[in-house]
């Protein structure tokens, strides 16, 4: 089952970035390699840069944005293709298939990963690898999926229960 951006929008509220222009995704796609799943570009397109129940940061690629996309990426595959962070994940940091590409954080701590499917028809799972230990958890769920369940407060290794006791909220990154 996909979940739908109204999906998101019942529990979230309503999204008031709306980007329309595929500009950032074209050009973030080419320099990665890679086609980000469209659940995933359609949550952001609609949220922009935002931290929902201030722990899960979401980041879009517009590059005018003090909190973009692009420029995690780039750092968060440096820090995980270092020797010594190969033991944390399920399988090399990078954007080729199999491979785990970083597009969330969490203050908590957790790290959220896309895992790029061996094939093209396949879809994108979930990964949430949690930093304080070399503990990783992958989740058969698309982004969309995995993102309302974390919105519905059910166990994806981050837990919204106790940060958004009256419902999820978000707020914009500057």
């Amino acid at each position: 089952m996909m979940a739908a951006l109204s999906d998101v929008e019942a529990l979230l509220g309503e999204s008031r970035f709306n980007w329309s222009d595929p500009a950032p995704w074209i050009a973030a796609e080419r320099e990665f390699g890679i086609e980000f799943p469209a659940d995933f570009r359609e949550i952001v397109d609609a949220y922009g840069s935002i931290v929902i129940n201030g722990q899960l940061y979401l980041k879009h690629p517009a590059p005018h944005l003090l909190h973009d996309l692009g420029t995690m990426v780039r750092q968060d595959l440096e820090f995980w293709r270092e020797e010594d962070m190969a033991e944390y994940l399920p399988g090399p940091a990078g954007t080729n298939p199999g491979e785990v590409v970083p597009v969330a954080t969490a203050t908590t701590g957790e790290a959220i990963f896309l895992r790029v499917p061996d094939e093209p028809s396949a879809p994108w799972r979930v990964v949430v690898q949690e930093m304080d230990s070399p503990a990783w958890t992958l989740y058969e769920m698309t982004f969309g999926e995995w993102l309302l369940a974390y919105l519905k407060g059910r166990d994806v290794t981050l837990c919204a229960r106790d940060r958004a006791p009256d419902g999820p909220t978000y707020e914009f990154l500057p």
